[in-house]
C-alpha cells in the first residue's frame, strides 16, 4: 500500500513523455493498418516537437523507418520492443502519482473494459516497460481494474468519473462504490470524487469513459461534449448530463465553468455502426493540445473552445477518422507519463 502524502497530478501539468503503442497487421488494424499508421506518424512526430515519446511494438526498425521520413525529432523517440494485443495505451498505461513529491507509477489491471476483448499482452506491458528500465521510479502493482480513461484529475483533490465504467459489474464486482471511493482517497490522495450518472457515445466500448464527455480543465472549467440536436439518440442522456454537471461544485463551493464542445456529424462504418466521434477526446501536452478532428465543419469551432481553456497553449488537429473506426479516438491512444518518471 502507497502511504505518506499521496497526489494525482493533472493532465496538464509537465510531463516526461506519451506513451504509444504502435499497430500492427496482426490486430484489429489489419484491413486498414496504412491509414492507422499514418496516424500514429502525425502523432508521434507532433509530440516530438514538444517532449518525449515511449513507442512500444513488434518492429522497431519499421516504425524508426517510418518516422525518419517524417519531421519528427527521432533524439525524442525512444523504443521498447513489447508484444500488445491492441492500442489504446490509454487504459492500459501506468497511472503517475506523486508520494511525498516523489514520482511513483501504478499498475492496475486492464481486462479489456469489462472482459470484452483480450487483453492478456497489453496487462504485461507496464511491468515489461518497467523490467526494460524504461521507469527512474517504483511501478507498484495494485489489485484493482482501472482504465486511465475512466478518471480525470485536476491534480488538487478532485477526480471526475463516470458510475456506469467504475461500477461496471464485469470490473470490480467486489468492492462498492464507497469501497471505490476509499480506494482513489488512500491511493490518489483524492478529497472529492465527482460521479457523473449520465451520457453515452453509441459505438464506445467503454462503458462511458469520462475521458469521451467531460474533461477537467485548469481554472475549474470543464470542457463537455453537448448535443443540440434533438432528433439524435443521444440528445437525452447528454442533456441530463449537462444539467448534472451544472450541480457539481469545487471544493470551496463554487460551481465549475461548464464550456460545451460541439457536436460532430454522426459518422458510421461500413456495417451501418454508429462510431463514437467526440471532441472532448484530446490529449495535452507540454505546450500544446492535440485535439481529435473528423473532416467535419465543427472542426474548427472545437478547436477554438479548447483553445479557450489553454490559451497559452498550441492547439492542433489530428485526423482522427481512421482511429474511431475501432471505437476509440486521439486520448485513447495515449498515456501521458508524468514529469520524474522516465530514465
Amino acid at each position: 500500500m502507497a502511504k505518506g502524502s499521496i497526489r494525482f497530478p493533472a493532465e496538464w501539468e509537465q510531463q516526461d513523455a506519451i506513451l504509444l503503442a504502435w499497430p500492427t497487421a496482426n490486430s484489429d488494424w489489419g484491413a486498414t493498418l496504412e491509414d492507422i499508421e499514418a496516424v500514429f506518424i502525425e502523432l508521434a512526430t507532433t509530440i516530438s516537437r514538444f517532449e518525449r515519446v515511449i513507442i512500444v511494438g513488434d518492429n522497431k526498425q519499421h516504425i524508426h523507418d517510418l518516422l525518419a521520413n517524417s519531421q519528427a525529432n527521432l533524439d525524442n523517440i525512444g523504443y521498447h520492443i513489447i508484444a500488445t494485443n491492441d492500442t489504446w495505451a490509454r487504459d492500459f498505461g501506468p497511472l503517475g502519482v506523486y508520494q511525498d513529491g516523489a514520482p511513483l507509477l501504478y499498475d492496475c489491471g486492464f481486462n479489456g473494459w469489462g472482459l470484452k476483448f483480450p487483453a492478456d499482452k497489453d496487462n504485461q506491458i507496464n511491468r515489461q516497460l518497467y523490467n526494460q528500465n524504461a521507469f527512474s521510479c517504483p511501478l507498484l502493482t495494485q489489485g484493482i481494474i482501472l482504465e486511465g480513461g475512466s478518471i480525470e484529475s485536476d491534480g488538487a483533490g478532485t477526480l471526475l468519473t463516470t458510475s456506469q465504467c467504475l461500477l461496471s459489474p464485469n470490473r470490480n464486482p467486489q468492492l462498492t462504490r464507497e469501497q471505490i471511493e476509499d480506494f482513489f482517497t488512500t491511493h490518489f490522495g483524492i478529497k472529492q470524487l465527482l460521479w457523473l450518472d449520465h451520457g453515452y457515445l453509441a459505438g464506445d466500448d467503454t462503458d462511458s469513459h469520462i475521458d469521451t464527455l467531460a474533461r477537467l480543465c485548469p481554472n475549474d472549467t470543464i470542457l463537455y461534449t453537448a448535443c443540440g440536436n434533438t432528433t439524435d439518440e443521444h440528445f437525452v442522456a447528454l442533456q441530463q448530463m449537462e444539467q448534472q454537471l451544472s450541480t457539481f461544485k469545487t471544493p470551496a463551493g463554487h460551481r465549475y465553468t461548464l464550456s460545451a464542445l460541439p457536436w460532430p456529424q454522426a459518422q458510421f462504418d461500413a456495417e451501418g455502426q454508429r462510431l463514437p466521434a467526440t471532441y472532448a477526446n484530446f490529449l495535452i501536452i507540454n505546450d500544446a493540445v492535440l485535439v481529435p478532428t473528423y473532416a467535419d465543419p465543427a472542426d474548427n469551432k472545437a478547436l477554438a473552445i479548447i483553445q479557450g481553456a489553454f490559451p497559452e497553449r498550441e492547439v492542433i488537429g489530428i485526423n482522427c477518422n481512421p482511429v474511431i473506426v475501432q471505437h476509440g479516438s486521439l486520448h485513447c491512444l495515449t498515456m501521458q507519463l508524468p514529469q520524474g518518471t522516465l530514465s
